[in-house]
């Protein structure tokens, strides 16, 4: 435990877990609205923001939460008012984006690819008391959305419609999905890198998804499993000169292998069970959705 006795380590523990708290509790609700690969788009935005920071000489940190919010508000306009061009304008707005944070750093005084590299993928050393200050509060406000809103936001992610006819202002719903993703992007940059964080949104949710078929539970797995590699993955850094977002990522991915391995067995019994306890002559077609709860196939 002698890594506790560096102020920069303790920092980027805290950084961690806060990452490993608030990445999968927003994932949980991308992964439900199919747009798992919304956090790799975000990041390409917030490169802008964090050469915009290098370049006024501002924290990179809230620049990159201001223009990744609204990259994620324009991806949401996007979507909705977007036809057969939608996907050439997100392609546009995801690469200008990361361009743009290219240019921006080089321009800025002292500016260097070191710089960029630390915000692609992450860094330890490079976690101050400031990012720390942000990431606390930026964490909150993902924790506190995620949290108290959690019944209409997973209303919206399973059924727009249905949830429009029972009264839910379903477009700010989307509005503050998108920006608490955006949110969630700049509190964990710093740990694990705009390139990477994506996974981390997903990958652990997909994980417990295997252990669990209610939301509760899955949110609770994710968020234990997030917290466990962002940690685990931050030591490693230490001790083995490794990058940070890199292991973190790896372990994430080791973490669903060995879930979905212990849970395939266990799946098959249930389905097994399913399927005797059906009524004999009872069409096939009516066990199906019994089958497939078995087996954890309905959602979250």
């Amino acid at each position: 435990m002698d890594f506790l006795d560096y102020a920069f380590m303790q920092r980027a523990l805290l950084a961690a877990v806060l990452v490993g708290v608030t990445a999968p509790a927003i994932g949980i609700y991308l992964v439900q609205r199919r747009q798992a690969l919304m956090g790799d788009g975000i990041g390409h935005v917030a490169m802008t923001g964090v050469g915009l920071g290098f370049l006024l000489n501002a924290s990179p940190v809230w620049m990159a939460t201001l223009v990744s919010v609204l990259g994620a508000v324009l991806m949401e306009l996007i979507r909705w008012y977007g036809r057969t061009r939608g996907d050439i304008a997100l392609a546009m707005l995801f690469y200008g984006g990361m361009a743009g944070g290219v240019m921006f750093i080089n321009l800025a005084p002292g500016g260097s690819n070191a710089n960029l590299t630390s915000y692609l993928f992450g860094s330890l050393s490079t976690v101050s008391p400031s990012d720390v200050t942000a990431i606390c509060l930026l964490a909150g406000f993902v924790v506190l959305v995620t949290l108290g809103l959690r019944r209409q936001l997973f209303a919206v992610s399973q059924d727009e419609e249905f949830a429009r006819v029972t009264g839910l202002p379903v477009r700010a719903l989307n509005l503050l999905t998108a920006v608490t993703a955006a949110v969630t992007v700049t509190v964990a940059m710093r740990v694990v890198g705009l390139l990477l964080v994506s996974a981390l949104m997903v990958v652990p949710v997909a994980a417990a998804q295997q252990l669990s078929r209610s939301f509760a539970a899955t949110f609770a797995i994710a968020v234990a499993i997030g917290v466990s590699v962002t940690i685990g993955g931050t030591v490693t850094s230490y001790y083995q000169d490794v990058p940070p977002g890199a292991t973190i990522v790896l372990l994430t991915i080791a973490a669903f292998l060995v879930l979905t391995a212990l849970a395939t067995p266990l799946a098959r019994r249930r389905a097994r069970a399913a399927a005797a306890a059906r009524p004999v002559g009872e069409p096939a077609e009516c066990a199906i959705p019994a089958a497939r709860e078995a087996v954890g196939d309905v959602g979250v």
